[in-house]
């Protein structure tokens, strides 16, 4: 009996083993390849669907800020251009690189958000952070997505904070008036509606 308790103890102790070196396996492949940050994007995007992180469009109002549009960014086909381009427009600004799984998470919904409301006095600047263009190209046609993504070539202290995503929505006035810290549901009625109301403003 205690043989057999034994020999069972050792099988099972020895497929936990052979589990762990799969799992081990997979992860080491992931990081080797660099897709570890989509797998965990993937995971952290089924947060945003529950709707809980969501941008403060009332608090997170930054009194007093104004946007630096001396920023020098690089298109994806490797022409020079700046945010100084958009002056004059409200501007969804996200900063974002492809080894941050919570920017991963967040994009297919900023994706539906721009395909909503992307206009000639909305735009997007989906800035990419990563050292090598190459990667943020290469990102942005396996996604399929059509946003404008751009390289960051130079950050100004206006855009200073260290939490990667960080969103900023810029009014046509230059005012920043809103800073998300993290990933967020932007695909929301509200959202949306507050883009609206900033662009719709400055008509008045």
């Amino acid at each position: 009996m205690d043989k057999k308790n034994k020999s069972s103890k050792k099988t099972a102790l020895k497929k936990e083993l052979i589990q762990w070196a799969v799992i081990l396996l997979v992860a080491a492949g992931l990081y080797a390849t660099g897709y570890h940050a989509e797998v965990i994007g993937r995971l952290q995007s089924v947060l945003l669907y529950t709707g809980i992180l969501q941008p403060d469009t009332d608090a997170s109002i930054v009194h007093g800020q104004t946007a630096d549009y001396n920023m020098p960014l690089l298109t994806l086909d490797g022409d020079r251009t700046s945010l100084a381009e958009f002056e004059g427009k409200t501007i969804f600004l996200n900063f974002w690189a492809t080894w941050c799984p919570p920017c991963i998470a967040e994009m297919p919904n900023i994706q539906s958000l721009y395909e909503k409301v992307h206009s000639k006095d909305i735009v997007f600047v989906m800035a990419s952070l990563d050292e090598e263009p190459q990667k943020a190209r290469d990102f942005v046609a396996r996604k399929g997505f059509t946003f404008p993504v751009y390289s960051v070539l130079s950050k100004p202290r206006s855009y200073d904070s260290s939490v990667v995503p960080t969103t900023y929505v810029i009014a046509p006035d230059g005012s920043i008036m809103m800073e998300h810290q993290g990933m967020a549901k932007y695909d929301t009625k509200e959202f949306t509606e507050f883009l609206k109301a900033i662009s719709a403003a400055e008509g008045r």
